[in-house]
């Protein structure tokens, strides 16, 4: 069985609850990504942050992302996975949620993360067209 573990890019950097906007999109700058993490104080998941988060969610609303935290942009509770769990899991999880990204959690701490490539790489091209394709019809096209 192949678990998330297996397939996880691990060490995931967080931008912090509290750290503006201007701060996360350096930060995705310097890490080459479009999405982060965001962590609290104590290092637990709180939500995850998009590119597409911060010019949607903030510019287009005239905010002023070198004041608006990422925190204010964690909606709910995250969808995550398990880093024991089957990678099919992964899989239905990224479907039923229509997330491109889904965070690794190893009991409470944040371990990984799983992307759309991570599966693509390691299932059938089948399975992993028809992941691509029920990602992408979601109603923000996928994004978290």
């Amino acid at each position: 069985m192949t678990t998330a573990r297996d397939i996880m890019t691990p060490d995931p950097q967080c931008v912090k609850e509290g750290e503006t906007l201007v701060d996360a999109a350096r930060l995705m700058r310097e890490r080459d990504t479009g999405a982060l993490p965001i962590c609290g104080d104590d290092g637990r998941l709180k939500g995850m942050l998009t590119d597409r988060d911060i010019v949607v969610k903030c510019i287009a609303d005239g905010g002023d992302p070198s004041t608006v935290t990422a925190g204010s942009l964690a909606e709910g509770k995250p969808v995550t996975i398990g880093a024991d769990d089957d990678v099919r899991e992964a899989l239905e999880t990224m479907k039923a949620h229509q997330v491109r990204r889904l965070p690794v959690i190893d009991g409470h701490d944040l371990v990984g993360i799983i992307s759309q490539a991570d599966i693509a790489l390691s299932l059938s091209a089948t399975e992993t067209g028809e992941t691509v394709e029920e990602i992408s019809d979601g109603p923000e096209n996928g994004t978290v």
